[in-house]
């Protein structure tokens, strides 16, 4: 329970007005007040009672829980000596989601500095809707009984992705302690990182730690979980590369499963719609959003469902027409890519493919660039994030600073990361996230579309498992600066999934908010909201686990049928198969008519001939149909300020060294 006594500053520099804890805006001035609670690492740690205060600044919530009275003001940060120890929790910022980043230290003792203890932010902690009950989240042990199948094998599917991350930074241990693996919905969240022994953990280990989850794991996917856990024990699962696979394999199955004559278990209705504006401040639009502004999307009844957006860099040089290419040239690959049936897509191939699309586009903007003889600041470019939903799996590629957002009912979290000096300050661990914010420059990208060759591009393609209903947030810099989303998200996106709000009044109201509360650029956002119908299969899904020594495949089979599913061995790349070979018996058929027709001689045969070469040729590829554009009413502006965007720096394939680590004055 907080302290009645206690006050939150206001982290406005130019109020720092005390609030009682329960206000959300500064009764002064009206800047959102951000409650920032901590998790306190060490072992058997004494903070002190609830409602203490430490270091005039720390109010203790719980044990080794404590809220930032004074957020607006840098924590105590780590000296440079003391950033190797705590070099994986930097190194792993792009997997933020799931593992707490470090904000700073605390000195329990003046001057001692063996009493230092580290404080993370974006702990798994729960609060209540008046912010004045916090908790830790559950256990992944304590909740997995009650959770579904789908949800199961989802939260199995992220601890496996992030096993070879952790591998690397010394830190799996942290995947094998059931108190440290915590789940916030479908969420799989660590409390801290542990570091490994000298022997580092193996997948057999892995393996026993999951063999626990059988007993209580749903009847769908308990034989499942039951032979993967076996394999890993025995080695014959070697790499989290196959581990992945295999979830992967259950994955479909569980999506596709229908009982007997039934629907299948798993539906989805996906809605779309973008907004964009010039902006108080700016003479032309240099954003761009796929589909067109004010447009709404729905599939079904339409085959297709994606959202682009793109904010152009070069100003009156050009930063509209590079992401207005970005826009035109990746819509039809990505569209002609999930041309197949959702069975047939290989994530993995699915993710590269989305790779080089981003690069294909980002040679068409860099030639015209070459062409016109463009240098340095007058080269156009464009930022991008997109996202492509796909049954029960969202695919999320991004460049640049324009973000996405994942709205669930149980919290707000931003899943890309921004191409920004800080972000590589942290990610090569040479800084804490929020000193690396204090420096001068911390926000100029260093890559971009359109800027150099493909050679020198690195964006990032994610992908995540829908089990329950959520909203995706896409938006340029115009709303994302001075956190403007997570300080609406539960006012203006959650009302969607409640059924209380519809997309085209939440896109208007966010362009109003990031007109009149930034103003400084132009604004586009695209909302994509997943609606989710999953009811337990009555199947029982089993894997046959890929014999190395002799290549086998991976097969999935719904007990008691004849339907399969394959992959390729994890060492080879599965390819996208579409069925695109005519039977064996409409061929022959064909052969025989044709030359039935040559031998009558008649007029017939040209006519015929060239009706049936136009049902055998592909169809066109469907276009996303659009509906009536959305009534919106304009925003009353007032003008933000906004401090300049430099033009972003990809010459170098790995991103280079800072002249100090410390990203102090060069």
């Amino acid at each position: 329970m907080e302290n009645d006594a206690a006050t939150l500053y206001c982290p406005n520099e130019y109020c720092q007005a005390a609030n009682p804890l329960t206000h959300k805006f500064c009764q002064r001035c009206s800047t959102a007040l951000p409650k920032i609670y901590l998790w306190v690492v060490g072992d058997s740690l004494s903070l002190g009672s609830p409602g203490e205060i430490l270091a005039d600044r720390y109010l203790v919530i719980d044990q080794s829980i404590v809220l930032d009275l004074k957020p607006g003001l840098l924590p105590q940060i780590p000296e440079l000596d003391k950033l190797e120890k705590i070099k994986a929790y930097l190194k792993l910022i792009p997997y933020r989601l799931h593992i707490p980043q470090v904000y700073g230290i605390l000195s329990m003792n003046e001057g001692k500095s063996d009493s230092e203890v580290l404080l993370l932010e974006k702990p798994p902690l729960l609060a209540d809707s008046t912010f004045t009950q916090v908790k830790i989240c559950n256990q992944l042990i304590t909740a997995w009984g009650e959770a579904s199948s789908i949800r199961q094998m989802n939260w199995l599917w992220q601890i496996a992705h992030l096993w070879q991350p952790l591998v690397t930074e010394g830190v799996a241990a942290s995947l094998l302690d059931p108190d440290l693996i915590r789940v916030e919905g479908a969420l799989v969240r660590l409390l801290e990182l542990h570091f490994d022994s000298q022997l580092a953990p193996t997948l057999s280990q892995l393996g026993e730690f999951w063999q626990q989850l059988v007993k209580k794991a749903k009847p769908a996917i308990a034989e499942f979980l039951k032979q993967i856990s076996n394999a890993l024990i025995k080695g014959e699962i070697t790499s989290s590369e196959q581990l992945i696979a295999v979830l992967d394999q259950g994955l479909t199955a569980l999506g596709t499963a229908s009982a007997g004559k039934n629907p299948p278990t798993q539906s989805t209705t996906i809605k779309i719609i973008t907004q964009t504006d010039t902006g108080p401040s700016r003479q032309r639009n240099e954003d761009a959003c796929y589909p067109p502004s004010g447009f709404l999307v729905s599939k079904p009844p339409y085959t297709h469902a994606l959202a682009i957006v793109c904010d152009g860099i070069g100003g009156h040089e050009g930063g509209n027409i590079a992401s207005n290419l970005a826009i035109e040239t990746i819509q039809q690959q990505v569209i002609e890519l999930t041309s197949v049936p959702y069975q047939n897509i290989d994530p993995v191939t699915l993710m590269t493919d989305l790779e080089q699309a981003v690069a294909l586009v980002n040679d068409k903007i860099s030639q015209r660039n070459d062409t016109e003889n463009r240098q340095g600041r007058q080269r156009m470019g464009t930022t991008l994030v997109m996202a492509l939903p796909i049954a029960h799996e969202m695919y999320i590629t991004h460049i640049g600073d324009s973000r996405a957002y994942w709205i669930t009912r149980h919290g707000c979290n931003q899943i890309t990361l921004d191409d920004d000096v800080a972000s590589r300050e942290v990610r090569l661990g040479y800084a804490v996230y929020r000193e690396a914010l204090q420096h001068s420059g911390s926000g100029s990208l260093v890559q971009a579309l359109g800027m150099s060759k493909s050679g020198s591009l690195h964006p990032t393609a994610q992908r995540f498992i829908i089990d329950e209903d959520a909203v995706f947030l896409l938006t340029s810099d115009g709303l994302s600066d001075f956190d403007r989303v997570e300080e609406c998200w539960d006012t203006e996106i959650l009302p969607i999934i409640n059924g209380e709000a519809n997309l085209p009044d939440v896109a208007t109201r966010l362009i109003e908010i990031a007109n009149t509360k930034n103003g400084h650029d132009n604004v586009t956002i695209a909302l994509v909201h997943y609606q989710i119908n999953y009811s337990e299969p009555d199947i029982k899904i089993k894997a046959e686990i890929p014999d190395i020594s002799t290549s086998k495949t991976v097969n999935l089979t719904p007990e008691a049928s004849d339907d399969t599913i394959s992959s390729s061995n994890s060492q080879q790349q599965t390819q996208v198969i579409a069925d695109t070979q005519p039977k064996l018996g409409s061929k022959f058929l064909l052969q025989l008519v044709i030359i039935f027709g040559v031998f009558l001689g008649s007029a017939y045969l040209g006519y015929w001939y060239k009706t049936q070469k136009e049902k055998q040729s592909p169809p066109e590829l469907p276009k996303p149909l659009l509906t009536t554009p959305s009534e919106t009413q304009p925003a009353t502006p007032t003008p933000g300020q906004r401090g300049g965007q430099e033009t972003p720096n990809t010459e170098e394939k790995q991103p280079p060294s800072p002249v100090n680590p410390t990203l102090g004055t060069e």
